[in-house]
């Protein structure tokens, strides 16, 4: 019974499809009809109305994905061109020497091209079902590292700001005027990260439509302004960093959200300061016939070999084993990367003899 049901479920949709698709069918048909009689009181060629027919059947199953109508078609070129072309015009004859030959390999021909543009429209809507779904998985993943990043991100600065002014409203009187400073600092220090932060979630909501899909509205944007709005937002903060820029000489500008590539360049900026325990930055600006890249590169410990694959899917870099007593770089990291693919570009992490350096790329710039 299973057998059975499954059958005439598969029969019925068979049915079904056919009847939803004959309209298109009918039309492409009639359409190739009225071409080979047109061809036909010209040249008298047989042949080459029976390429008409097979373009038609080729063209009925791309547009109807439907086995039924694909071998309707076929079945009825065969008959038609044997009817209307095929001498006595206006009757059916097989008995013509060499016909049924024609007749069999034209009907073959037919059902195998049908069969094949259908199989192959059918794959490709089941890649493109995959890659839909593929996508969903990977904003999925997405979203479960950023709110993974923020929870480990919110939770150190917070502690610190706890346990900062809990020290000091409760040893008020036995701190030194030294330590009430430090404490303060620590306080003003982490207030700062969590802004950041705050920054950066606010981020996220200009890189997603109303589908919730990455893009951004580019514009051309000069590169050289971005990186010197990045740099002096990032020394308002750190003025004791000493940041060494390299710029190509020509003027260039790259189609981009200047506001989300100042995020970048600021988050990257931030992460070398952090976790390089060293007070001088490089930024060096390269460009290539496709794209510009953008490398920022500290002068500090290095990334652990480990966590470079990881390092963009909202891990972060682990203070703890960093040992430097700052905040992970999670969310900071992994906006980073959303914000470059939304632009087409790619960006990755790597160590080089004296420390870390990360490097993106923003394509279809051009020179000025």
């Amino acid at each position: 019974m299973g057998i059975l049901r499954d059958k005439l479920f598969h029969l019925r949709a068979a049915v079904t499809g056919l009847v939803r698709n004959l309209p298109i069918t009918i039309a492409l048909l009639a359409a190739a009809s009225f071409l080979s009689t047109v061809f036909f009181h010209f040249s008298q060629n047989v042949t080459n109305i029976s390429i008409i027919f097979i373009l038609a059947i080729i063209l009925i199953a791309r547009a109807t994905r439907s086995y039924g109508a694909g071998i309707l078609a076929s079945l009825y070129s065969v008959f038609w061109v044997n009817y209307a072309y095929t001498y006595p015009y206006m009757a059916l004859n097989f008995t013509l020497s060499g016909y049924p030959v024609t007749f069999v390999g034209m009907a073959i021909i037919s059902c195998f091209t049908s069969s094949i543009c259908i199989m192959l429209t059918r794959q490709s809507d089941q890649l493109k079902e995959q890659e839909r779904k593929l996508m969903a998985a990977e904003k999925e993943a997405m979203r479960a590292n950023l709110l993974r990043a923020i929870s480990h991100d919110l939770r150190t600065p917070l502690t610190t700001i706890i346990g900062s002014s809990t020290t000091y409203l409760e040893q008020e009187a036995d701190l030194t005027d030294t330590d009430k400073r430090r404490l303060v600092g620590n306080i003003e220090e982490d207030a700062q990260w969590l802004l950041n932060m705050v920054e950066n979630l606010l981020s996220v909501t200009r890189i997603q439509d109303d589908k919730g899909v990455a893009s951004v509205a580019k514009s051309e944007e000069p590169l050289e302004e971005v990186i010197s709005e990045a740099v002096q937002r990032f020394k308002k903060r750190f003025p004791n960093m000493e940041i060494r820029i390299s710029l190509p000489e020509a003027f260039i500008m790259v189609p981009m959200d200047p506001i989300l590539i100042e995020q970048v360049i600021n988050n990257l900026l931030e992460n070398a300061f952090f976790h390089s325990g060293n007070h001088m930055i490089d930024l060096c600006v390269q460009t290539f016939p496709s794209f510009v890249s953008i490398t920022i590169r500290d002068y500090g410990t290095g990334i652990p070999p480990d966590i470079l694959r990881s390092l963009f899917d909202g891990a972060g870099i682990d203070s703890n084993r960093q040992g430097d007593g700052h905040k992970g770089a999670g969310i900071g990291l992994t906006l980073c990367k959303t914000i470059i693919g939304a632009h087409g570009g790619t960006i990755s992490a790597s160590n080089h003899p004296d420390g870390a350096q990360f490097t993106f790329t923003l394509p279809n710039w051009r020179e000025y």
